[in-house]
């Protein structure tokens, strides 16, 4: 059998390492962040607290979840929705 991923629509904004104030906006819903060592990020997750590097996108899925995504991964999974 063969399965395709469902197309998803969701909020996404890439940690440069200096952008706090965007980060804290998508993250307004869910919970705070806070800085780690070496410009990384640590998010709440459905996981627990995980670590986002700067270049990293922080993502808010469809449910309201938070989860980072490494650059790479997401160009590969996700184009630009043209409103």
């Amino acid at each position: 059998m063969r399965f395709r991923k469902r197309p998803v629509e969701i909020e996404a904004v890439q940690w440069t390492g200096h952008n706090c104030t965007e980060v804290y906006d998508i993250l307004n819903v869910g919970g705070s962040a806070w800085r780690g060592q070496f410009g990384s990020l640590v998010i709440p997750t459905l996981e627990g607290e995980v670590r986002a590097d700067p270049g990293d996108w922080i993502i808010r899925g469809s449910k309201g979840e938070f989860y980072p995504c490494k650059p790479a991964i997401f160009e590969e999974t996700y184009e630009e929705v043209i409103a």
